[in-house]
């Protein structure tokens, strides 16, 4: 009896070693899937600069600069082109202009202003001196010449404006998430 015994428990072993082996071999029927997302940061990215100039603001061909020094002469034009460059990769953009000048009382009718205009510029309201347009995204450097010159008046009394000047400064900030001009000027503190 215990040699039965033993052939039933070692049936009984080699049974369940057959069982364990088929239930690991069972095929499961399973699918799996991803995404994966890559994320990348948008630019907005702008430089300003202008033609360098004589002090009779005559241009001298060299390589754009960030400053002109000038010789005040009654009746004299003058050339002075800002010109805001939108970097390549910038997204769509408001571009901003602040035009502080401190000549516009001794300009003759050829204003600064009515340039900035005609180049598609329009006024922000309620801030004076400031401009702007809507620029697309760019893949490749973009120009928006602000004006080109000034002239002065035959009559102007030039030596009361001998430290007075033309500052343009530049701003740019996303166009996406504002409805205005007015909002991203607002948002962007400048």
């Amino acid at each position: 009896m215990r040699a039965k015994t033993k052939v039933v428990a070692l049936s009984l072993c080699a049974v369940m070693l057959v069982a364990a082996s088929v239930a690991t071999t069972i095929a499961f029927l399973k699918s799996s899937d991803s995404v994966k997302n890559t994320f990348t940061v948008g630019k907005v990215s702008i430089t300003l600069d202008e033609a360098k100039v004589n002090e009779y603001g005559q241009t001298t061909g060299e390589v754009r600069v960030k400053e002109n020094t000038y010789k005040l002469i009654p009746g004299h034009e003058y050339t002075k082109d800002p010109t805001v460059h939108l970097t390549a990769g910038s997204e769509k953009s408001y571009l901003f202009v602040k035009v502080e000048n401190g000549l516009s009382a001794i300009e003759d009718d050829t204003k600064i202003e009515a340039q900035i205009l005609a180049n598609g510029w329009e006024k922000l309201n309620n801030v004076a001196g400031v401009y702007y347009r809507e620029a697309e995204a760019t893949a490749t450097n973009a120009d928006y010449p602000v004006f080109g010159n000034f002239t002065l008046a035959g009559n102007a009394d030039v030596a009361s404006y001998a430290s007075a000047g033309i500052k343009v400064t530049a701003y740019a900030i996303q166009a996406d998430g504002f409805t205005s001009a007015t909002a991203a000027w607002t948002a962007g503190n400048f």
